[in-house]
């Protein structure tokens, strides 16, 4: 089984969940990146912040199974994040491509011994645990703010965000990154005139 390698190389972490698992695709100097190119790369994402909040003790291993289930999820959020961000419903296609990763698990709701209800994620397999958490969270986003997801505005780049300012007018995945560029670019157009 496939450990992490090192540090998580990706510019933009801490997001939710669903859309963390999107942002496993980059663009850096050196091209386009993928993290779940490989079980390593899964292994790191397996291991991140967003990753270990939302599944707790339902750990998935990191092998082929499970990293073929997140690229399907990681497809279908894709699709679903080009929806939102044309402000349009989903069509019925990434409807079904979400749902049928979401077929894969459910919540369990009890009655615990205290009195007080529980709730617990059961998944057909432990290798769908993590797809199913991002397909879940994505519900979660969409019905709570789905205005406020949104890919960053620099247009080469892929990243994506929740935004969480209060004003609602964040559009940049990073100001350190992509919007220091952006400044940067319309700081050499106002002094060239080009």
């Amino acid at each position: 089984m496939p450990h992490s390698t090192g540090p998580d190389p990706r510019p933009l972490t801490g997001e939710p969940l669903a859309l963390d698992l999107l942002n496993t695709r980059w663009i850096d100097t050196e091209g386009p990146r993928d993290l779940l190119e490989s079980e390593n790369g899964l292994a790191i994402w397996l291991n991140s912040d967003p990753v270990r909040a939302h599944t707790g003790p339902l750990a998935a291993p990191a092998g082929r199974a499970t990293l073929d289930r997140l690229l399907e999820t990681r497809t279908a959020l894709e699709a679903l994040a080009a929806s939102a961000a044309r402000q349009e419903p989903a069509t019925p296609a990434t409807a079904a491509a979400l749902n049928e990763v979401l077929s894969h698990g459910r919540i369990r709701r009890t009655l615990g011994p205290d009195g007080l209800p529980e709730s617990a994620v059961e998944v057909d397999d432990a290798s769908w645990g993590p797809a199913w958490y991002a397909a879940d969270n994505w519900l979660h986003l969409v019905a709570d703010r789905p205005d406020r997801i949104r890919p960053c505005a620099n247009d080469a780049c892929v990243l994506h965000f929740y935004d969480i300012s209060k004003n609602g007018t964040r559009r940049w995945c990073s100001m350190a990154g992509c919007g220091n560029r952006a400044k940067a670019q319309r700081h050499y157009t106002r002094r060239t005139g080009a």
